[in-house]
C-alpha cells in the first residue's frame, strides 16, 4: 500500500477504514460560501455564548494564575468534580501498552472472537470459520455503552463493529476458494454486538456471560428494516429486496449513543468502500467521487449484492449510510434504519430530548468538507416506564425534519489568517443557523423529492449552502448544561484560501472542539457557538488554544474523535490518529468546562501502539471507565505483528507458525 498517510494514522488504516477517502478526488465540489463571504458582527460574542461575566471573570483567572499553581482544590466548584487523577504522561507512539493513571486498575470485558454462546468455540488464529465468528464478538468494537439495570450488579453491553483488518487476522494467500472464505469471515466479524455482564459490586470489574439472556450478534447479513418517508423509495429497492423496505446488514458503523428510551445507535459510516462502485449518477458521486471494479474486502466474491455495476443491485449502496437502532433488550427485535434521518457517512447520532419534549438528534458527516446535521422529531418523548411509552418512544426518530448547519463569524475575514492565532476579539466565535431539508416531513429543497433529499441528502445540503467543516465527527449535547460539543477530528485539505472562523487552520492536522448553544431552545433554528480547542502539542505549536487556560499546563491533545460526559458535565475526548509530530499514542482525555480550570486537558489514559480511542463511557460515581480500543498493532502482518494487546502473549500455536494477533476489545478501567 502507498504510504500517503501522515502521522500514526497509517496507510493500512486508510484503506480498510475509508477506502483511501484522501487520495480519490474531492465528494465536495459545490462552491458553498465561507465566512469570507457572510461573516457578520450583528451580536456579540458574551450574548451569543451565554457565558456571562462570570465566565469572562473564569477565563481571566485561569490565564492569570502563575505556572503550576492553576488547578483549584479538590471539589471545588463544577469543573472540579468527578472522576479524580494524576494525569499520565503521554506515551511514545511506539509503545505497545495501555497506560492508566496510579491508583487505577484495567483489564478486558471482551475481545475479538470471544464466544456468546455455548456452541461457539473460541478464537482460533488458524481455524477460524465464518460459522464461529458469527458468534463470536466482532472485530474492531467502536461505540460502546455498559447500561446497568437497577441493581447496578447486571448490565448489557452493546457495541459495534466498524471494519477488520484482514493483514493481520490471515497469513498471506492467493487461493481463490480461501479468498472466499477470508471474506465471508470479514463479513461476519461486522455489524454489533450485545453481551450480559455480570459483577459482584458496584465499582468493581465486569465479566461477560456465555449465553446470556440478552446476548446477541448483529451481522451484514441480519436484516434490518426501513424506517421513514424513503423506505419503499425506488431508491432501496433490489433485486433482492423489490420493497425497499427490508435491508440485509450493517456495515461501517462508528459512533453512536443510546437514547432516552434505551436503544442503541449507531452510524453506518464508510459504507462505500464495501461495494464495487458504479458511480454513475451526481447523487452517487457525492458519496464516492470515482467508480471501483471490485470493493476494499471483495464481498462481492461470495455476495452479489455488493456488486452495484450489477443492474439488480445498483441501488444497494444507498441502503447504507443511515442511522441505524436497535433495542438491546430484545434480542428478537427487528433493528431499523431511519431514513428521516438522513444519509451520509454518519459518525453517529446523540439525543436529548428537548424543552418541547421532541428528541433532537445531533450528527456529524465525517468527511473532509463535510457537514453538520441535526434532525427533531415530529413526536414528543413519553418519560413513563411502560409497555405503551416503550412503544411510542421507538417510533420517534421515523418521522421528523432534518437540519443542516451554517455557520457565521463575528471577525473580519482579514483576521483569520489560517495558523490559529486568535482574532483581536480574543475568540473564534460566532452565530449559526439551522437550515431545514425536510420540514413537516416534506422536501424543501427545490427540484429534490424527500426521497431524494433523504438518500443523497449531501446533494440537498450542498444546495442550501451548509458550512464545510473539518470532518465532523461525534457531537454530543452535555446533559448538565445543555450545550453541544463537536469534535472535528482533523483536515489536512483546508487551504489558506478557504479557512474561516469555524475552521481557522490551514491544512489542519490536530482538531478541534466547537462548543455551541441553542438559543432558541434544544429543537430552534439559531444557536452560537464558539471553539473551545485548537487541539495540538504547545510545545511544538503556539497556536493551540485551551479555552484560554496555560498552554504549558496542559496534557498534549491530536486529533479529537468521540466525546462524553461524566456525572457533573466535563467534557472527555478520545482521539484517533495523532500526527508523527506529536508522536504519541492515542488516548482518553478530561477537560473542565466551568470555573478557573475550564480548557484544563489532562490525559486519562493511553491505548496501545497503532491503537484508536473509542467509546468512551465515563461511570465517575463508580469511578469506573469504559474505552473500546480499535485497530491496535494494524500496522504488523500476521508473521511480524507490532502490537500483542490485550493478552500480551506472543506464540498463540508455536507448532503452526502462527502467531497471536492483537485483539481489539472492550477495556474497563476502575480504582483500586
Amino acid at each position: 500500500m502507498a504510504d500517503h498517510a501522515r502521522g500514526k494514522r497509517s496507510p493500512v488504516t486508510c484503506h480498510f477504514k475509508c477506502g483511501n477517502a484522501c487520495l480519490g478526488p474531492e465528494c465536495n465540489t459545490s462552491d458553498n460560501p465561507s465566512f469570507r463571504d457572510i461573516a457578520s458582527a450583528a451580536l456579540t460574542r458574551r450574548a451569543l455564548l451565554g457565558l456571562g461575566a462570570a465566565g469572562a471573570v473564569g477565563i481571566a483567572l485561569a490565564a492569570a494564575t502563575p505556572s503550576g499553581s492553576a488547578i483549584a482544590a479538590p471539589g471545588a466548584g463544577f469543573a472540579n468534580g468527578g472522576l479524580s487523577f494524576d494525569p499520565i504522561a503521554p506515551v511514545p507512539m511506539l509503545v505497545d501498552d495501555f497506560n492508566v493513571p496510579a491508583g487505577y486498575s484495567w483489564k478486558p470485558i471482551i475481545r475479538w472472537g470471544d464466544p456468546l454462546f455455548s456452541g461457539v468455540p473460541a478464537l482460533d488464529f488458524g481455524n477460524q470459520t465464518a460459522e464461529a465468528q458469527a458468534g463470536q464478538f466482532g472485530y474492531n468494537c467502536d461505540y460502546i455503552d455498559v447500561i446497568a439495570d437497577r441493581s447496578g450488579r447486571t448490565a448489557v453491553l452493546a457495541s459495534n463493529h466498524e471494519y477488520v483488518n484482514p493483514g493481520i487476522m490471515f497469513p498471506p494467500s492467493d487461493d481463490a476458494a480461501e479468498l472466499d472464505r477470508r471474506a465471508a469471515i470479514s463479513k461476519a466479524a461486522h455489524g454489533f454486538s450485545v453481551v450480559e455482564l455480570r459483577r459482584s459490586k458496584i465499582g468493581q470489574p465486569w465479566r461477560y456471560l456465555v449465553d446470556g439472556r440478552r446476548n446477541r450478534r448483529i451481522t451484514a447479513d441480519t436484516v434490518f428494516e426501513a424506517t421513514g418517508p424513503a423506505a419503499g423509495s425506488a431508491l432501496l429497492k433490489t433485486a433482492e429486496d423489490p420493497e425497499g423496505r427490508w435491508i440485509k446488514g450493517t456495515l461501517g458503523n462508528c459512533a453512536g449513543g443510546t437514547t432516552p428510551w434505551g436503544t442503541v445507535l449507531s452510524g453506518e459510516e464508510n459504507f462505500d468502500g464495501y461495494f464495487a462502485w458504479a458511480a454513475s449518477t451526481a447523487g452517487q458521486k457525492r458519496y464516492r467521487a470515482t467508480p471501483s471494479a471490485k470493493s476494499t474486502y471483495t464481498f462481492e466474491r461470495i455476495d452479489p449484492r455488493f456488486n452495484a455495476h450489477d443492474a439488480g443491485f445498483v441501488n444497494e449502496p444507498n441502503r447504507f449510510g443511515w442511522i441505524v437502532e436497535i433495542d438491546p433488550e430484545d434480542p428478537t427485535s427487528t433493528p431499523r434504519k431511519h431514513t428521516a434521518m438522513g444519509r451520509f457517512k454518519h459518525e453517529g447520532a446523540n439525543v436529548i430530548i428537548a424543552e418541547d419534549g421532541r428528541a433532537i438528534a445531533y450528527m456529524g458527516d465525517d468527511q473532509a468538507n463535510d457537514y453538520l446535521y441535526k434532525f427533531v422529531s415530529k413526536g414528543v418523548f413519553d418519560p413513563r416506564h411502560t409497555p405503551v411509552a416503550r412503544r411510542k418512544n421507538l417510533g420517534l426518530l421515523s418521522e421528523g425534519d432534518l437540519y443542516v448547519a451554517k455557520f457565521t463569524g463575528n471577525s473580519p475575514a482579514a483576521e483569520i489568517v489560517g495558523t490559529g492565532a486568535l482574532p483581536a476579539d480574543g475568540l473564534f466565535d460566532g452565530t449559526g443557523q439551522w437550515i431545514p431539508l425536510t420540514q413537516g416531513g416534506q422536501s424543501v429543497i427545490p427540484g429534490m423529492t424527500t426521497e431524494e433529499v433523504l438518500v443523497f441528502t449531501r446533494l440537498a445540503a450542498d444546495k442550501v449552502g451548509a458550512t464545510k467543516m473539518d470532518r465532523p465527527e461525534d457531537v454530543e449535547p452535555n446533559p448538565k448544561t445543555r450545550k453541544v460539543y463537536l469534535a472535528l477530528t482533523n483536515n489536512s485539505s483546508r487551504t489558506a484560501a478557504n479557512v474561516d472562523e469555524a475552521n481557522p487552520v490551514t491544512g489542519n492536522r490536530n482538531g478541534h472542539i466547537i462548543e455551541m448553544t441553542e438559543t432558541g431552545g434544544q429543537s430552534g433554528t439559531t444557536f452560537g457557538w464558539s471553539i473551545l480547542l485548537l487541539c495540538g502539542d504547545p510545545a511544538v505549536d503556539q497556536n493551540t488554544y485551551f479555552a484560554g487556560f496555560p498552554k504549558e499546563l496542559v496534557s498534549p491533545i491530536s486529533c479529537p474523535d468521540n466525546v462524553a460526559f461524566d456525572s457533573v458535565g466535563n467534557l472527555w475526548i478520545s482521539t484517533d490518529g495523532a500526527p508523527s509530530k506529536i508522536g504519541y499514542n492515542d488516548g482518553l482525555f478530561k477537560v473542565p468546562l466551568e470555573g478557573p480550570e475550564r480548557g484544563h486537558v489532562q490525559q486519562f489514559l493511553s491505548v496501545p501502539r497503532d491503537g484508536e480511542t473509542c467509546g468512551p463511557i465515563i461511570h465517575d460515581q463508580e469511578s469506573m471507565v469504559y474505552v473500546a480500543v480499535q485497530h491496535p498493532g494494524e500496522n504488523g502482518t500476521v508473521a511480524a505483528q507490532t502490537s500483542y494487546f490485550p493478552d500480551y502473549v506472543p506464540s498463540h500455536r508455536p507448532e503452526s507458525g502462527l502467531v497471536a494477533a492483537p485483539r481489539p476489545s472492550v477495556v474497563q478501567v476502575w480504582r483500586g
